[in-house]
């Protein structure tokens, strides 16, 4: 693994920013790209992703914090130690106070941000399995196992590369999402992005080193289990795919 991409003359580019910052362009990408699909400013994409960028910092940040108060520590201040769920909570704040200053609807701006989130974690994995942050999993003999001696948190033990599942799953997820964009209702787009990200984290959770805190299940577990409730909600109320009407007369053809 690579925790430094680069080194300019004893500028070193860690692999975890750069990652960061690759998945903040392709978020605004496919954000800009949504935005024109709906005859929406897509200039807007780049302010709208900063502020999930940020916002996202802030929030897993001070969930890290607040997740281990008792244990603080000065390099826990530092540039190591974020909390996806708080990222998200942060991020997605800071997402829609902006969008609501343009005049977007929540629904349209998560639907429209289903896609970008999931790219965007996946990418994000990507660079957490470069620097070998500690995110690893268990101990394992499986032929794709890794070990991180030169990693962010280093172990020579072959663990679980548990960053790379979930890298491999958020990019299924943003396909799926991706292919059904025109079935789906926006609010619904990131119901079923709720459901798909939840349901990936609660898996892999049983192959990571995280403690268990209540019902034999760690923290991100009961935070993945409110997201697939709530999303599994949405999609039970309103349906997932936009249903067809059949009274309609078939289109002749030309």
């Amino acid at each position: 693994m690579r925790p430094v991409l680069l080194d300019l003359g004893g500028v070193e580019l860690g692999s975890y920013g750069v990652s960061k910052l690759l998945a903040a362009l392709a978020a605004g990408f496919l954000l800009a790209r949504e935005l024109g699909r709906r005859e929406l400013d897509s200039g807007l994409a780049y302010p709208l992703t900063l502020a999930g960028g940020v916002g996202g910092f802030v929030g897993a940040k001070l969930y890290y914090l607040a997740e281990h108060a008792d244990s603080l520590a000065a390099h826990d201040f530092g540039g190591s130690g974020f909390t996806w769920f708080g990222g998200l909570l942060g991020g997605g704040v800071a997402v829609l106070l902006v969008a609501r200053a343009h005049g977007i609807p929540v629904g349209l701006m998560a639907g429209m941000a289903s896609v970008p989130l999931a790219v965007a974690y996946g990418i994000g994995r990507l660079g957490c399995l470069l620097a070998g942050d500690g995110t690893y999993g268990l101990a394992s003999d499986l032929p794709w196992a890794m070990s991180f001696p030169e990693g962010t948190v280093p172990t020579t033990e072959r663990v679980h590369p548990t960053p790379l599942y979930e890298a491999l799953g958020a990019f299924a997820g943003a396909a799926l999402l991706w292919r059904l964009r025109d079935r789906l209702a926006p609010a619904r787009s990131f119901a079923l992005y709720a459901v798909l990200a939840g349901g990936l984290r609660f898996l892999v959770e049983f192959i990571r080193r995280n403690d268990e805190i209540a019902l034999g299940l760690s923290q991100p577990q009961l935070w993945s289990l409110a997201m697939m409730g709530i999303g599994g909600l949405v999609v039970y109320r309103t349906g997932v795919l936009r249903p067809v009407d059949r009274s309609a007369p078939p289109a002749r053809a030309a």
